[in-house]
């Protein structure tokens, strides 16, 4: 498979975002910041392989719309990310409902944190040289056909 610069930028900053959030909410709803520390710090890994073959698979869909496409990715990958939390939370703690707690409140942090990372890299053209250049080949010829 071909490595994507956009797609590992989109990775390594939705990551970055994620990573923190998941950090401070399990510190706060465990009490303890090295169970924070663990599970952001095992999400960093987990999340980051799970993000980017999330992204690539939304990639070659058709779907035109922009906000439904951010609201269907944005669904699809909190349902991956949430059931990736409360294992790791499960596993860390020893306390299944601990993980559940955790993964509870990030569905409402990450789904919103998430849409808006989503609506930002819309707008950046940040490696879509090819794509867009393509895209403009196709214009071309369907107007020299006409």
């Amino acid at each position: 498979m071909k490595l994507s610069k956009r797609h590992l930028a989109k990775t390594i900053t939705w990551r970055i975002i994620g990573t923190l959030d998941t950090l401070l909410l399990a510190w706060f709803i465990s009490g303890d910041m090295s169970t924070g520390v663990k599970i952001g710090g095992l999400e960093l890994v987990t999340k980051m392989i799970l993000y980017y073959f999330h992204e690539r698979l939304w990639f070659n869909t058709n779907i035109t719309s922009s906000n439904k496409r951010h609201i269907l990715k944005t669904f699809s990958w909190r349902g991956i990310g949430t059931l990736d939390t409360i294992l790791l939370g499960w596993l860390i703690t020893g306390n299944p409902f601990t993980g559940l707690k955790i993964g509870g409140a990030e569905v409402i942090t990450k789904m919103l944190l998430y849409f808006g990372h989503e609506k930002l890299w819309y707008r950046i053209n940040f490696g879509l040289d090819k794509r867009n250049r393509r895209r403009r080949l196709k214009e071309i010829k369907r107007t020299r056909e006409l």
